[in-house]
């Protein structure tokens, strides 16, 4: 029996002396050169280290991969990748059912595996990195079965205090902080050629420091309490307190939102988006063109008001009232030049969406452009599904045209099968069933008419007083893939709990055409289902997975953390949803993809070749609209090469025959075309003369202010806005590429019988009279505030006066 227990791999191990282990304990890593004992280390960073990227794992039309068309056999082509897991390193499943469900998205993940030379960046924590290193991981054709997130765990912790630690957080939150930092990092500024050349699109464009305006007014309500679906995106367009399961900590952001009663966002902008058009639906009948986003004008108007700041002041000499109200006027006017930017995640997640706002008395319109990233739904209830249902055959209560019907015409094979389905419903008992929900009556709770009355009250412009209105919206543009995100967690004051109504949803053929405005110039309004993540559990805990189709093979596999587990389509549509990933559908893209590749394949001669954007081929492979080519993201404004992009410019172009270029063109527009790739000689004069400036500038600031700093007493101390100083900051050590606008210290200063005086608690910094004097020179603005004065010296003819009027006064 002791025989037995024996283990028959003993005799295989040999003999270690004492003296062989002491030795071994000394020895180094073969790859870092460390020394032991600990390379026990090194062993597990090696076997997390990933494979070298491949090429095109997705597919994709060849002439976008044309040097390396070849590299695989077709059998290889059709494998499936992608499967693989991801380890929980503690309490990280919303972590990993995100990052899967965003892997499946082929629009992004195309991105950061064929246009790698286009994932750069100089921000920390360099989040797009480590993404697209877990991205070849994941979608490497010598897969492992599963890979550890580390470095993009430790990334996200450092943009975001709220997910450091161990604890439960909400899957949605992480989306949203995830794909802000990789639009940050990403993001390019938006030239006025390529705004000009995508029309519309280009005109609700995320902003650079996405903080929405304080000014708007919310809307987007659905419903007919405060727990409204939220205007779409992390923006303050959002109505209710964000969902987070597992005790869910709410952000100090979405408890302004909750308090906020009228605001709307423009996600990606500090740049104001309302625009009160003042809109007579009753007086006549006649169309009024009202521009659906005034983005463009505004931005001429900046473009006017800040293109030459003044060498000079005028307002030294005027006076004190006048000087501060009159730069509190030209300052409002003449801010910083607002740049637009565009990222590879707003070219695929951003929508915008059209809100309005009807005063009831005088039918005056109000109009706001908000951009969103997803659309936070709310879950009807049995009341409110009753109010959906019966608003599809009765006109809502507001005036002619003022908010036409949630539903549009939908066919009679829907309205069988709905019937169908409502009275299998009726006949089992509600407290069994629960009220039937489907992701269109979802849709169209968030997209209802409200009426402002009571206590909500709208405050309208015209009337100049509170009246009745009504708040409507519909989607203006369609993003390529719609994310949705189902509200199922509520938070009150001394409770949460969890919505857990099956919402039934579409794998194929999501219709958002009953939900667009008049206005929209999206063409493709059909979606279907990429990836959907579940959670399991109670508001307090719980546990994440995602079901995600793969593009490759087409079947759907569930990733529970590490476990990929291959499953039917009827399990994903009886899941349990919390965020869904939709993708545009259209036969039409394909073809014209199969035009192009035959066009390719002919290898016909010819004289002149292209060079078109590697980055807009891309969307052309994987997106349902692609847009007129914009070979703008690798040319400056001059039709140059800019000089910071000459050094890996091969990774920003794919070269095509002229008769591809041709189908291309013709088909889509834009451009410009390109047969000769130049580093641009005038952007490298301007590069040199701002270096020289920005040099300039710091070097004079650090003399005057030195010599500020040696004055013991100073006869007088300006104050200048550090809102502005840190502007001025960013801009001359090289953070920033447009200088700030004007000075403005209009913040900073407040009007006390009849002086301008430093109001108490501002944020405000003292330089000297010749540094303030050195910078108004240069950016202009105002008002002066002085902290400490010249003191004038008294007249000894007046002094004699007062001594003589004192003696005077002793005698009497």
């Amino acid at each position: 029996m002791a025989e037995q227990d024996i283990c028959p791999h003993l005799d295989s191990i040999g003999e270690v002396t004492k003296e062989d282990l002491l030795q071994k304990s000394k020895g180094t890593c073969q790859s870092c050169g460390a020394g032991g004992p600990n390379l026990w280390a090194c062993l597990q960073v090696k076997s997390e280290a990933a494979p070298p990227p491949v090429g095109h794992p997705l597919k994709a039309v060849p002439i976008a991969v044309a040097e390396e068309e070849g590299s695989e056999s077709e059998e290889d082509e059709l494998k499936p990748r992608g499967l693989t897991g991801m380890k929980n390193i503690g309490n990280s499943c919303y972590m990993n059912a995100a990052l899967q469900a965003l892997s499946n998205c082929p629009p992004l993940t195309q991105f950061f595996l064929d246009c790698s030379g286009l994932v750069r960046t100089d921000k920390k924590p360099a989040l797009c990195k480590s993404y697209q290193k877990l991205i070849s991981e994941l979608w490497h054709k010598k897969r492992p079965s599963y890979v550890v997130p580390t470095s993009l765990s430790h990334g996200i912790k450092l943009v975001n205090p709220m997910f450091r630690g161990y604890a439960q957080q909400d899957t949605q939150e992480f989306l949203r902080c995830l794909m802000d930092q990789l639009h940050e990092e990403l993001k390019e500024p938006l030239t006025e050629c390529s705004m000009s050349s995508e029309g519309s699109d280009g005109e609700d464009r995320r902003d650079g420091d996405r903080s929405p305006s304080e000014d708007d007014f919310l809307s987007c309500d659905s419903g007919s309490s405060s727990d409204r679906g939220e205007g779409g995106g992390p923006g303050e367009g959002e109505l209710l307190v964000q969902d987070e399961p597992g005790g869910g900590l709410i952000s100090e952001k979405e408890r302004l939102k909750e308090r906020r009663v009228s605001g709307s966002s423009l996600r990606g902008g500090s740049q104001e988006m309302d625009e009160d058009a003042d809109v007579d639906t009753a007086a006549a009948e006649e169309p009024q063109s009202t521009p659906c986003s005034p983005v463009r004008t505004l931005q001429e108007l900046h473009n006017k008001l800040s293109s030459s700041p003044p060498r000079s002041s005028p307002l030294r000499s005027a006076g004190p009232v006048y000087a501060f109200k009159k730069a509190q006027l030209l300052l409002g006017a003449r801010k910083k030049k607002q740049s637009h930017y565009r990222s590879v995640i707003s070219d695929i997640f951003d929508g915008s969406i059209l809100s309005l706002v009807q005063c009831l008395t005088c039918d005056r319109v109000s109009n706001t452009v908000e951009t969103f990233q997803d659309l936070s739904l709310p879950i009807p209830g049995k009341e409110d599904l009753a109010k959906l249902h019966s608003s599809i055959h009765q006109n809502l209560p507001v005036k002619t045209g003022a908010c036409p019907d949630t539903y549009g015409s939908q066919g009679w094979i829907t309205y069988i099968m709905d019937s169908i389905r409502r009275f299998v419903v009726s006949c089992i008992p509600s407290w069994f069933w629960g009220p039937m929900v489907t992701l269109e009556d979802c849709l169209a709770a968030f997209f209802a008419a409200d009426e402002l009355k009571g206590d909500n009250m709208y405050s309208c412009e015209r009337c100049k007083k509170l009246r009745n209105g009504v708040k409507y919206c519909k989607v203006l543009r369609l993003p390529e893939i719609l994310c949705i995100h189902l509200k199922r967690f509520r938070h009150e004051v001394m409770y949460s709990f969890k919505i857990n109504s099956h919402v039934s949803f579409p794998l194929e053929g999501l219709d958002m055409r009953p939900f667009l405005a008049k206005e929209s110039p999206s063409q493709v309004t059909t979606y279907d289902l990429l990836s959907v993540i579940c959670h399991h559990g109670t508001a307090g805990s719980g546990h994440y997975i995602a079901y995600c189709q793969n593009v490759i093979n087409g079947q759907w596999y569930e990733f529970d953390d590490q476990y990929v587990t291959e499953v039917h389509e009827t399990v994903v549509q009886n899941a349990e949803a919390y965020v869904l990933f939709y993708r545009k559908s259209s036969e039409e893209s394909v073809r014209e993809r199969q035009k192009v590749v035959a066009l390719a394949n002919m290898k016909e001669p010819s004289l002149l070749q292209f060079y078109i954007s590697r980055e807009w081929l891309n969307k052309f492979n994987t997106f349902a609209e692609p847009g007129p080519i914009s070979n703008h993201t690798f040319l400056c404004q001059h039709g140059g090469i800019p000089p910071n992009k000459y050094h890996y410019i091969d990774d920003l172009v794919v070269i095509v025959p002229q008769n591809v270029w041709e189908y291309l063109y013709n088909s889509f527009g834009g451009g410009p075309a390109v047969n000769h790739l130049y580093m641009c000689a005038i952007c490298q004069v301007e590069i040199e003369a701002l270096a020289k400036r920005r040099k300039t500038e710091i070097d004079t600031f650090i003399k005057l202010n030195k010599e500020f700093q040696a004055e013991e007493a100073p006869p007088v101390i300006l104050c200048i806005s550090m809102q502005w100083f840190r502007e001025w900051e960013s801009f001359v050590k090289g953070k920033d590429n447009e200088p700030p606008g004007p000075i403005d210290n209009s913040k900073i200063g407040v009007m006390k019988g009849g002086h301008i005086q430093l109001k108490q608690g501002a944020d405000y910094g003292q330089i000297s009279e010749e540094t303030w004097q050195y910078l108004l020179g240069i950016y202009g603005g105002g008002p002066e505030i002085a902290v400490r004065q010249t003191v004038a010296p008294a007249d000894p003819d007046s002094l004699h006066g007062e001594r003589k009027i004192e003696a005077e006064t002793r005698a009497l």
